[in-house]
């Protein structure tokens, strides 16, 4: 019998690709999502490149009584991989409880059902931004974790917290928190890649959409921090290289490789890059030039941010592939896809 992983999320941009790479192994995959941030045509998209429709449920993990339905409904989950969550650091600093009843809540909904259905492993999207503003760069796991500089990154904090503390009182429980530095990019058969509803957030959806004419200019939030070129550095990194893991990372609980019941990994490349070298990445890989515009920086970012990925390159066997200029144009590819 298939081993049964729930994703939470998982018609989102990263759960999508996960979704993918966990069917191309053989897992019988379960979604839930209540389609805030994704679009129903994303399992449609999902069977083309992997020949099978994943089970779907649409609602918001946010209500209890639902999500213990969900839990009866489906007896034979081995895993979950949770990725349902509010993810935009500026919209965060407006709309702060609104980030932590969604992010928080469904979280504690998810642990509780766990406990009473008996479902003892779970994978969790965690984020960079738990390191806050780093005293040292490239961050290793044993960073301290520094006061969040947004309710997001506060938000993900709290939940490895809730992590830890869940854990200790229910120790057949184990999890994982895959600290994430920033995704981008899209699938090589350009079926699915990161296509937020509304106006971006995110840098390079951001980029790609200036670039077809959907947007009438980039904004670059600020030229003015302490870095080379003045603009902000993060480590980017290609969204099948971030799926990949989580596989690797939901066989490591399901086979009991797990060295303690809550472990965490930082996932990137290693390498920092400034929205300035990704623009030029872009015009350069693609061809297409950017109408951009230098502006304020933004509430809520940090000023640079990059992995040290050596503890899961060693402990998970795992790492990033995907070049900058590889990942770029497999983001403007899906943008032209998309657009036809």
């Amino acid at each position: 019998m298939k081993k049964q992983v729930l994703v939470t999320g998982g018609t989102g941009y990263i759960g999508s690709h996960t979704v993918v790479e966990l069917q191309a192994v053989g897992y019988d995959v379960v979604i839930v999502d209540n389609l805030s941030n994704s679009q129903l045509d994303v399992l449609d998209r999902i069977e083309q490149i992997s020949g099978i429709r994943p089970a779907f449920e649409q609602f918001d993990l946010v209500d209890q009584e639902k999500t213990e339905a969900f839990f009866q409904k489906y007896p034979n989950l081995n895993a979950i991989i949770h990725f349902a969550a509010f993810k935009a650091v500026g919209q965060s600093v407006d709309k702060p409880l609104m980030y932590y009843r969604n992010n928080l809540v469904t979280l504690m909904n998810l642990l509780e059902c766990m406990t009473i259905f008996n479902v003892p492993n779970l994978v969790f999207s965690s984020s960079c931004t738990v390191y806050g503003q780093p005293e040292k760069l490239p961050v290793t796991e044993d960073a301290p974790v520094q006061k969040a500089t947004s309710p997001y990154g506060n938000t993900k904090q709290i939940s490895e917290e809730i992590l830890q503390d869940t854990i200790f009182a229910n120790p057949e429980l184990k999890t994982i928190a895959l600290r994430y530095f920033n995704p981008i990019g899209a699938h090589p058969s350009a079926l699915i890649g990161e296509l937020p509803l509304g106006v971006p957030n995110n840098l390079v959806p951001f980029i790609t959409q200036t670039a077809i004419g959907l947007r009438q200019q980039l904004s670059v939030f600020g030229d003015d921090y302490n870095t080379p070129d003045g603009s902000a550095v993060r480590d980017y990194i290609n969204v099948v290289d971030l799926a990949k893991a989580h596989v690797i990372a939901i066989a490591r609980l399901m086979e009991n490789k797990n060295k303690k019941n809550f472990e965490y990994f930082n996932l990137g490349t290693g390498r920092g890059a400034s929205v300035f070298e990704v623009i030029e990445s872009f015009e350069r890989s693609t061809g297409q030039k950017l109408n951009y515009k230098v502006v304020g920086r933004r509430a809520g970012d940090v000023e640079q941010v990059y992995a040290d990925t050596r503890f899961a390159n060693e402990e998970l066997g795992w790492k990033a592939e995907k070049t900058l200029d590889e990942t770029l144009v497999s983001a403007w590819t899906w943008e032209k896809n998309l657009r036809k």
